[in-house]
């Protein structure tokens, strides 16, 4: 039976480096060259998982098929590697605490003094080898979120210290992700702060096996030659990271260094069979190339944070690729959107998504947005909250019920046409009692995404706690406004769509989160398809 091997990325001297980008791109050629691969993220805050975490702060929050909040870098993961995540896949400081707190209580360490080792540490090892007992993956990438040194991060390390021995040195590999910074008064690339990362790492027990080290200049043998004499590692383990144009140029750029060869070969696994990159190349060819070009307006609150939409954004590249077009994504503040400024703040564009978020902060925009784009037949998308602002502003504006209303926004609203699911009425704990994970929808004949998924029943993921009101259904479609994808189960409205309208479509799922370089999600490649047809208009 082959033993599951576990490839370790740890960060140094600077946060934000990248390590989820090296860790995907690494796990993207072990995949190329046959290799079943997953990864993981370990994250050190003690939230249990980022459902609760202000997008200020944390940027999106991703959520997988099984309704786990996860960290937006699982979304690189399946961007990467098109297979899908789980609750194993990431890991908090909080989850971690908290499972070891209730084994306690249950009485299964027999009234023994509960320490951060060994139960701590035994708890994160149990985690961590999770993904690899099961039998589906001859290598697990296990990110470590934070920088070396971190007091947050040093269960993290010492638990994978531990593992080092207990699973074999050729069962487990060490990349450790650097700054190698430019001082342009003395004009030269400084490997000192590299040095320092690298003895951190090595106080607490773990050498590093390959020093990946991003860069704006390229690395000379000579510096290299440097970094492997005091870093203790072998020369061709020293991999250049320099700066790319795209995330997608990545896993090439790596390839050309030797990262997967190398990784291979210390792993002792075969590495003659060359990567396949034929279809991620052709990605790229036709995302660095497009024929035409649109614009898009983001609507949203989170807009002077980019990576509050991660996937969305993400999404629109794969979308551009399909179509053979550049996206341009306009964001725009739903906050300082009224009916006075709305016709100068969208003009020029050639589709408007409206999107998700919560609180009522930025909600009047929205619907003004919703109703521009209506109005002037422009594409439009609407995701979770996106759709129920679709619902509001064609309750307001055609039904004419001029107080319609969600009642996030407003509880006493006269006509709630968006409302609290049934089964949240009595939930009082905010952390993960949403409704999460992937649910099914049928589609109607004859509609925009029948026609665009080409099948009967979906499968797509949630993430909201509030939902359409079906009192309202019969009224609203008779105006206009169809219910053209409904949960089969629940009769939940998932989508809605304006007929008479050239592309309208809203969803209360969200499809940004199965968007990946070898499967576009098909309803932005239809949405950025539309786009492309207006502009040309």
């Amino acid at each position: 039976m082959n033993t599951t091997k576990y490839i370790f990325v740890t960060g140094g001297v600077s946060s934000s480096l990248g390590k989820g980008i090296i860790a995907a791109s690494l796990a993207k050629l072990l995949q190329a060259r046959g290799y079943r691969v997953t990864i993981q993220k370990l994250d050190p805050y003690i939230n249990v998982d980022p459902g609760t975490l202000n997008p200020y702060e944390h940027g999106e929050c991703y959520v997988t098929d099984d309704g786990a909040e996860t960290d937006l870098d699982l979304g690189h993961y399946e961007r990467f590697l098109n297979v899908s995540t789980s609750q194993a896949n990431n890991v908090t400081t909080g989850r971690i605490y908290q499972s070891v707190i209730e084994k306690e209580r249950r009485g299964e360490f027999l009234g023994k003094t509960v320490q951060v080792i060994p139960h701590i540490t035994n708890e994160i090892k149990e985690r961590i080898q999770i993904l690899g007992n099961n039998g589906e993956y001859d290598i697990v990438i296990t990110e470590i979120g934070g920088t070396v040194g971190d007091i947050e991060s040093l269960p993290y390390i010492e638990s994978v210290r531990q593992l080092k021995w207990e699973l074999g040195f050729h069962n487990t590999l060490f990349i450790h992700l650097t700054l190698i910074p430019y001082l342009s008064a003395a004009g030269e690339l400084k490997t000192k702060p590299t040095q320092h990362s690298v003895k951190t790492l090595m106080e607490s027990g773990i050498q590093a096996d390959i020093l990946v080290c991003r860069t704006e200049h390229e690395l000379s043998d000579e510096l290299r030659a440097k970094l492997a004499l005091f870093c203790n590692v072998e020369k061709d383990s020293v991999i250049e990271s320099i700066d790319a144009s795209t995330i997608y140029d990545v896993p090439n750029m790596m390839l050309e260094e030797g990262l997967d060869k190398v990784a291979l070969k210390k792993l002792d696994l075969d590495d003659t069979k060359e990567p396949d990159l034929a279809q991620w190349n052709q990605f790229l060819q036709r995302h660095k190339n497009p024929k035409g070009s649109v614009k898009i307006g983001l609507i949203g609150k989170y807009v002077e944070l980019q990576d509050s939409y991660k996937s969305i954004l993400e999404s629109f590249i794969h979308a551009g690729a399909a179509n053979e077009v550049k996206v341009e994504v306009v964001s725009i503040h739903s906050e300082f959107i009224d009916a006075k400024n709305i016709e100068k703040e969208l003009k020029g564009l050639d589709g408007i998504l409206v999107a998700p978020g919560f609180g009522e902060r930025g909600i009047e925009g929205k619907i003004e947005a919703v109703r521009y784009a209506r109005e002037n037949n422009l594409p439009f998308l609407g995701i979770c909250l996106g759709m129920q602002m679709a619902v509001i502003e064609y309750s307001r504006t055609i039904l004419g019920l001029k107080d319609a209303n969600s009642t996030e926004m407003n509880p006493v609203t006269s006509n709630p046409v968006i409302a609290l699911m049934e089964e949240q009425k009595h939930i009082k704990n905010m952390g993960g009692t949403m409704r999460l994970g992937a649910w099914k929808c049928d589609l109607k004949e004859g509609s925009i995404v029948k026609s665009i998924y080409k099948s009967n029943t979906i499968m797509e993921r949630h993430r909201h706690r509030y939902e359409y009101n079906n009192q309202y259904r019969e009224a609203l479609e008779n105006a206009g406004l169809a219910a053209t994808g409904v949960n089969p189960e629940t009769g939940l409205v998932e989508i809605v769509e304006i007929p008479s309208h050239p592309w309208f479509v809203g969803v209360q799922y969200h499809p940004e989160y199965k968007s990946t370089v070898a499967n576009p999600h098909p309803l932005f490649v239809g949405f950025v398809a539309a786009a492309y047809e207006h502009s040309k208009k």
